[in-house]
């Protein structure tokens, strides 16, 4: 490899060094790494070779490459639209959490005690888009604004009890959001009747899709036919923009049951589609139909307000087929810089910003009308479509690095932002050959000269953003301290190992992160001029052609933008597959009970119809209740879905023998990758027998969390399957499955990330990640069997990347459950493993390979003493309920309090007994969830001194035009 041994980027990635790795081997009674893989992993399935990827280069090479591919890229100055806005992010967020590990390498908040940061920074999310909307309840965020129109869709099935199986969408959508509702409507039998606002039948539909402002920027008054829906008890769902309902009438005042969008210009890059934070806000009483993420307020043990996810109940975890929906994520990174930038700017901030906007787009607006061209509408708010126009208009513009909206050969659509300035207003008009002195003349004049988009019936007449969080912090330095606040609350990556099994929360490099804010990557339109984005391609193909080696697979689509979202695409390749030969009937779905409830929910979006097949005893499928399935099951088997290596965190044998199985009746197999990095440079699922899996690139390769999203989740596919990935959510031609993102490759903005990953590691690399991965993990499952039996193992007794601990024997004795461990674990500092997933009453380990042994040591010895306080409870030396376990984790202020407790403060405060300068103490102690979803809250709580609420009855006025 071209990098020196002091360059080398494994080194740094991978935690233990190499006589770290040979303590861990003689702890195991091995001779080296390749000795644990021939009894861990089958040897029918090991590859045998290094994988043929390019070699590791170092640090400064690798940017020195990425920017070969970012110069291709040529950037216009987009006026496109579509959803999509260049935006400003305020450098104190920028710095402070996109570009901060604090906050990008938390993990989801399922401990909320330790995320009580990121769940306060997602209230504030939740309360700007329930404000903004007039609506009373938001998520905490979806992937992107075509997939929550889908999710919006599927809900108002679901609450309407009508038999109408049409859904109206208004003909002025978003192309590509009329694209994702296609592909998500026709497998579960909904027919979409898209036309003009006079060809709504409100008796004849279940629901309709409407829009403010409309794609082409017509600003819309539907209270009449959300009326007329609500006469025939259809549901009303409307899509909107945000900073155009600071000025114009909010969706909920019009009467809407549900209202969708993005949040991406809210401070967040384009990145060439993604990611961005989407929402979907509703009324009250739907808040247990919500899909993803939602935070609400409960009280820890002292009755002090503290956060959590609610409803939890409603997650696809727990329902699996019956979910709402197989989303399992939320876009938390994006939705906390969107809440962020509505904290900096605050409803004066906001309103300011989109009225500047609004008089930029009304003198351009004046403009062109006084030179004679023809708008196609008479109201707007930030876009105008121009008709009539000649096919050298873009060439004009792109003389001007400008790039305008192709809606047709002869229409033209303009999208102003909140970068607009005169320069760029002038020279727009120069496209269209008006005298830049009428231009500059009217941006100058007074805002009444020009008049406004934005009739009197349409103006926003009421308050919004009125919590004191949005009022305080428009200083740099309260700012700064409020961010830095909320993260010191939590703990994340940054601060200590979160052994997470099937989460796989390892490194996320800085030189990977860095290139995600190049304005190469992060300024580019998902709908710009192919011939603008060949850098972007570039890299795109090189990592499709990179992911496709490691998996085995023919091809690689990078749309889906989460791994739930690559579930449901393979499940579409594969329906779509067998219809196109004619196999119509294959609708069964096998699903072993152990899987991720993801998957048992995209196969019933998918069309399919889940079967569960059991496992045996020591976690593996049971093969004989497969063959029995498949016999019940006939010429009706599609497929079945498998996690390999298992969710029990072992290689199961018979893997191969399982796909040729399910091939001979003539199914397909589905192969889960949530656990691909316990098989990279080791073993391909397309060499076994797969024919679909997809990858999680956010886990395996590199991508952070950041708190519960961003994703990302390609889908690999067999060379039979290749014709059936998802397809240009703008067509374009013949496709035989639609997108099922909005953007082209979802969200590009990241992937420079794992490409970076890939290129310093090397094929030596991947192979010694994987290997360092699944040592460590038997590492920690020998340290702690005697203490906690590993509850699955393979064939020779190790396991994956990550193993099992059965916790049920202990609370049968003593009562303390998972939930104490993980809670006293707290204490320690670290960040509890997986608790009751895939078996309840366990813990699932996964270590990593980035964590060095010092720290897995950390962790071991922290277990052991935990085990250590459980004999004590057993020996009948504490009470459980007065024990250290029940009162975990111990915040500060009670330590300081009175104190009646059977143990010593300092065993609560430092139970490792190293009282440290660096302890973490968590703001909240246990939260009471059950109160929480009995009393839901789920925006900033009422407080004493909110800002009063004020009548807004004109656009404000602008204090200054640049």
């Amino acid at each position: 490899m071209s990098a020196t041994s002091h360059q080398a980027f494994a080194h740094r990635h991978i935690g233990p060094d190499v006589r770290d790795q040979q303590t861990m081997l003689d702890y195991l009674g091995l001779r080296s790494r390749d000795e644990l893989i021939a009894q861990a992993v089958p040897a029918e399935i090991r590859i045998g070779r290094l994988l043929n990827l390019p070699d590791a280069v170092s640090e400064q090479e690798v940017h020195a490459l990425l920017r070969q591919r970012a110069d291709r890229n040529i950037q216009r100055r987009s006026l496109i639209g579509m959803g999509y806005y260049p935006t400003f992010t305020p450098p104190v967020i920028g710095r402070n959490i996109l570009e901060n590990p604090a906050w990008y390498t938390a993990y989801t908040p399922y401990q909320p005690e330790i995320s009580q940061g990121r769940l306060e920074a997602l209230l504030n999310f939740q309360t700007m888009i329930t404000d903004l909307t007039a609506m009373e309840i938001a998520n905490a965020s979806l992937l992107d604004e075509a997939t929550a129109a889908a999710e919006a869709m599927v809900m108002a099935y679901r609450i309407n009890t009508s038999s109408h199986k049409k859904f109206f969408v208004h003909e002025d959508t978003h192309p590509q959001t009329v694209a994702v509702l296609a592909t998500r409507a026709e497998p579960i039998g909904i027919e979409l009747v898209i036309g003009a606002q006079d060809d709504l039948d409100p008796a004849g539909v279940f629901g309709a899709l409407l829009c403010s402002p409309t794609s082409t920027g017509n600003l819309v008054d539907w209270t009449h036919h959300i009326t007329q829906l609500h006469t025939h008890g259809a549901i009303a769902v409307v899509a909107t923009d945000l900073l155009a309902c600071t000025l114009i009438t909010p969706p909920g005042e019009m009467g809407a049951d549900l209202v969708i969008g993005s949040a991406q210009r809210f401070g967040v890059p384009m990145g060439f589609g993604g990611p961005h934070a989407a929402f979907l806000a509703a009324r009250q009483d739907a808040a247990r139909l919500l899909p993803g993420r939602l935070v609400g307020i409960s009280t820890d043990t002292e009755g002090r307000p503290a956060l959590r996810l609610a409803l939890q109940t409603r997650e696809q975890h727990i329902r699996r087929e019956k979910a709402t929906s197989n989303i399992c994520t939320a876009q938390v990174l994006l939705a906390n810089i969107a809440g962020m930038y509505a904290v900096w700017h605050g409803p004066d901030g906001l309103r300011t910003i989109a009225a500047r906007i609004h008089h930029f787009t009304n003198c351009l607006a004046a403009a062109l009308k006084a030179s004679g061209f023809e708008l196609r509408h008479d109201k707007w708010f930030d876009t105008l479509t121009l008709t009539g126009v000649t096919t050298d208009v873009h060439q004009r513009a792109a003389d001007r690095n400008l790039e305008l909206r192709k809606i047709d050969a002869t229409t033209v659509g303009i999208s102003l932002d909140e970068r607009i300035d005169l320069k760029t207003l002038v020279s727009i008009g120069e496209v269209f050959g008006i005298d830049p002195a009428l231009v500059t003349g009217l941006v100058t004049s007074d805002q009444q000269e020009t008049g406004s988009g934005i009739p009197t019936h349409l103006r926003r007449t009421t308050s919004f953003l009125t919590h004191p969080v949005f009022h305080r912090y428009h200083s740099e330095h309260e700012m700064l301290r409020y961010i830095r606040r909320l993260s010191d609350q939590d703990l994340a990556l940054d601060r200590t190992m979160i052994p997470l099994g099937s989460c796989t929360m390892k490194l996320n490099a800085t030189v990977e992160m860095q290139p995600i804010s190049w304005p190469e990557f992060a300024e580019m339109h998902p709908f710009t001029d192919p011939a603008h984005s060949l850098g972007y391609q570039q890299m795109i193909g090189e990592l499709e052609s990179a992911l496709a080696e490691i998996t085995g697979y023919a091809a690689v689509s990078l749309q889906p933008n989460a791994g739930s979202q690559g579930e449901f695409a393979g499940l579409l390749a594969i329906r779509a597959y067998h219809r196109s030969r004619g196999d119509l009937q294959r609708t069964v779905c096998l699903i072993p009970s152990s899987a991720h409830g993801t998957n048992a929910a995209s196969a019933i979006m998918a069309g399919f119809e889940v079967k569960v097949v059991a496992c045996e005893a020591n976690g593996d499928v049971d093969l004989s209740d497969v063959a029995a399935k498949i016999v019940d099951a006939g010429d009706r088997l599609g497929a079945i879905m498998v996690t390999y290596p298992s969710t029990h965190g072992v290689f199961e044998t018979r893997i191969a023998e399982l796909c040729a199985m399910i091939h001979a009746a003539g199914g397909q197999v589905y192969v889960d990758g949530a656990n691909l990095n316990a098989m990279v440079g080791i073993s391909r699922p397309g060499d076994f027998g797969a024919d679909v899996s997809h990858l999680n690139l956010h886990k395996t390769f590199c991508i952070p969390h950041g708190g519960g999203g961003p994703g990302v989740g390609p889908v690999a596919v067999a060379a039979h399957l290749a014709p059936f990935l998802p397809g240009h959510p703008l067509g374009g031609s013949q496709q035989a499955v639609g997108p099922v993102s909005a953007a082209p490759f979802g969200s590009a903005g990241i992937l420079p990330i794992p490409w970076v990953y890939l290129h310093l590691m090397g094929p030596d690399g991947l192979r010694e990640a994987t290997e360092v991965a699944i040592l460590a993990a038997n590492y920690v499952a020998a340290r702690l069997a005697d203490a906690y039996p590993v509850l699955y193992r393979g064939g020779s007794g190790r396991v994956a990347h990550e193993c099992i601990i059965d916790m049920r024997p202990l609370t049968k004795q003593t009562g303390v459950t998972i939930d104490d461990v993980a809670k006293r674990l707290v204490d320690f500092g670290f960040h509890a493993p997986t608790v009751a997933f895939p078996v309840a009453g366990t813990m699932m380990i996964e270590p990593t390979e980035s964590e060095s042994l010092a720290e897995l040591d950390r962790f071991c010895d922290a277990m052991l003493q935990i085990r250590s306080e459980i004999e004590r409870i057993a020996a009948g030396e504490w009470d459980l309920d007065s024990s250290p376990l029940r009162h975990a984790p111990h915040v500060a202020v009670d330590l300081l309090g009175d104190w009646d407790r059977p143990y010593p403060r300092l065993l609560g405060a430092y139970p490792d007994g190293q009282v440290s300068p660096a302890k973490y103490f968590p703001p909240v102690s246990r939260i009471d969830a059950a109160y929480g979803d009995r009393n839901l809250m789920c925006t900033c709580g009422p407080v004493q001194d909110s800002v009063p609420d004020t009548v807004v009855s004109e656009v404000p006025e602008l204090v200054q035009v640049q």
